[in-house]
């Protein structure tokens, strides 16, 4: 009897309360011995293991790459060097009395460098002539026709002695001035212009004829068919045109230079107009000058040579 009584006392201090507390914590204490209980679905992420960082990414994520920040990223490698022209760009100075201009190009980068002057124009006289040979041959190829034994004999001539007569036939084939309006377009000359229909008194600038000689040596001038045959025929000028930059080289490296030059007499002004054209291993050359009839072209025969030497020497 006496221990009926005892444990009705003890049932009796079990208020709700009570009850309510120890509840929750036998829970708490089932909870967390739950969350350390391996493959247990209450296990946690966060929990470090021995050795092992904590993971605190969400479920069904990948880890973030490690950070690079502390490392020394790599140099980049530089791009290789081009190698020197056999020319470089000089402070050009010439002796005369009349107007002269220079430009040269290098036909790797098309950086062009000059003379302060080297936009303004001066009429071409025969230099042209490269023109109206590159125009005529490339529109040959595009429709698909050979030109005549002729007409190759007339591209030869013109090219080689600066025939006229050549020149002024082909000029014909090629539409005149409408000619000078695909130069203007296809080599991207920004100064130049036609006059009427005359061939001689094209105007250029001298970085447009460096852009010209460009246009011819990578072949949009001539078209990839003639680009070869035209290049061969400018390094083998003669006669009384072979003058200007390519004599200002030794003689064993002329050969390999394709030019042409122009040359006139304009008695309306009582001027000598002299325009001079080299294309070289990976540039382009371009010398204009107009002065007093009475110097005679070797006057200018001489400037072009003169701009070629300092370019020569600037780069040796």
């Amino acid at each position: 009897m006496a221990e009926y009584h005892g444990r009705r006392r003890r049932a009796e201090k079990m208020t709700p309360f009570r009850v309510v507390v120890t509840v929750v914590v036998v829970l708490a204490v089932a909870f967390g011995a739950l969350r350390f209980i391996p493959g247990s679905p209450l296990a946690a992420d966060s929990v470090a293991r021995w050795g092992h960082t904590a993971n605190t990414r969400a479920p069904g994520t990948e880890a973030p790459p490690a950070s690079r920040s502390g490392r020394p990223s790599p140099s980049p490698s530089p791009s290789p060097a081009l190698p020197p022209l056999d020319i470089a760009s000089a402070n050009v100075k010439v002796d005369t009395s009349g107007w002269w201009s220079w430009a040269m190009q290098d036909t790797r980068t098309g950086k062009i460098s000059g003379s302060a002057n080297m936009a303004e124009t001066n009429t071409t006289a025969s230099l042209i002539k490269s023109w109206i040979a590159a125009d005529f041959l490339r529109r040959s190829a595009e429709q698909g026709t050979t030109p005549s034994s002729t007409r190759m004999e007339q591209v030869r001539v013109m090219i080689r002695d600066s025939d006229n007569d050549a020149a002024q036939s082909l000029w014909k084939v090629v539409g005149q001035s409408k000619s000078i309006g695909r130069l203007i377009h296809i080599c991207k000359l920004t100064d130049s212009s036609a006059y009427k229909n005359l061939w001689s008194n094209t105007r250029l600038s001298p970085r447009d004829i460096t852009r010209l000689g460009a246009c011819i040596a990578d072949g949009r001038a001539a078209g990839p068919k003639w680009t070869n045959h035209l290049l061969k025929e400018m390094r083998a000028v003669r006669g009384v045109g072979t003058f200007g930059i390519r004599k200002a080289f030794p003689a064993e490296e002329q050969p390999s230079i394709a030019i042409k030059n122009g040359w006139v007499d304009r008695q309306a002004t009582q001027e000598y107009h002299v325009s001079c054209l080299a294309i070289g291993d990976g540039w382009t050359v371009g010398v204009m000058a107009r002065y007093p009839i009475r110097l005679d072209y070797t006057h200018g025969a001489k400037i072009c040579e003169s701009v070629g030497e300092q370019l020569l020497a600037a780069a040796t």
